[in-house]
């Protein structure tokens, strides 16, 4: 091939040359991998606040990747002229979770193999990651850890706070302490025996505790 032959008509002509059933049926399966990776996201989000924008994303990353890799595989010019259009974008949206990397290139993924044209394998491959990931959401792993905090007035009463929550609390670790003239600060990391708090109530009525306060503490917001 010659630099004449790119302004050729046949050339250019073979941009436009595609088969309309196999656009549709790769666009329609991008569209079902990608719900069904939007409803993976949805069945196994445990953060704070769920982003209905950032799944709907997933979606169409998963259409606009598949219609990417299918003009790609059309014609070598195209596909160079579209490297360098994409080498100047820049995606500047925040991950706030570390899963949420795992969906964005499960969404990539899947369209550039259904682009490709291997569509069984980006069924095979999203129906295995869908179930690995369903079986790790839903598996309890460890206990969550919280923080509690305790002020008291003198020792006595700071001892049997440690008593009680030592009882009461599946582990019980002490971070930090602090004695000043208004008494003593106590934060402890513990981990619960179940479900209930309800023994942060007997640690506020004992004599000379003046505060319990019982934090969710997941590592990332103190150390």
């Amino acid at each position: 091939m010659t630099f004449n032959d790119i302004f050729k008509s046949g050339f250019l002509e073979s941009v436009t040359e595609f088969s309309t059933i196999d656009t549709l049926l790769g666009m329609l399966f991008g569209l079902i991998i990608g719900l069904f990776i939007f409803m993976i996201y949805k069945k196994t989000f445990n953060g704070v606040i769920y982003s209905t924008g950032f799944a709907m994303a997933l979606v169409g990353l998963a259409l606009v990747t598949t219609l990417v890799i299918m003009a790609v595989t059309s014609n070598v010019v195209l596909s160079l002229g579209m490297v360098g259009a994409l080498s100047i974008v820049r995606f500047r949206a925040a991950i706030k979770e570390p899963v949420e990397i795992v969906f964005l290139f499960w969404s990539i993924a899947a369209g550039i193999v259904i682009g490709a044209g291997m569509i069984p394998l980006a069924v095979t491959g999203s129906a295995i990651i869908g179930v690995i990931l369903l079986l790790f959401a839903n598996r309890k792993i460890h206990e969550n850890p919280y923080i509690l905090i305790l002020n008291c007035g003198d020792e006595s009463a700071e001892e049997m706070a440690m008593r009680l929550a030592k009882e009461e609390t599946a582990q019980f670790l002490v971070k930090s302490k602090t004695v000043n003239a208004a008494g003593i600060e106590l934060t402890a990391e513990i981990r619960m025996k179940d479900t209930g708090t309800s023994f942060v109530n007997s640690l506020s009525a004992i004599e000379g505790v003046s505060n319990a306060t019982l934090v969710s503490y997941n590592g990332e917001y103190m150390s």
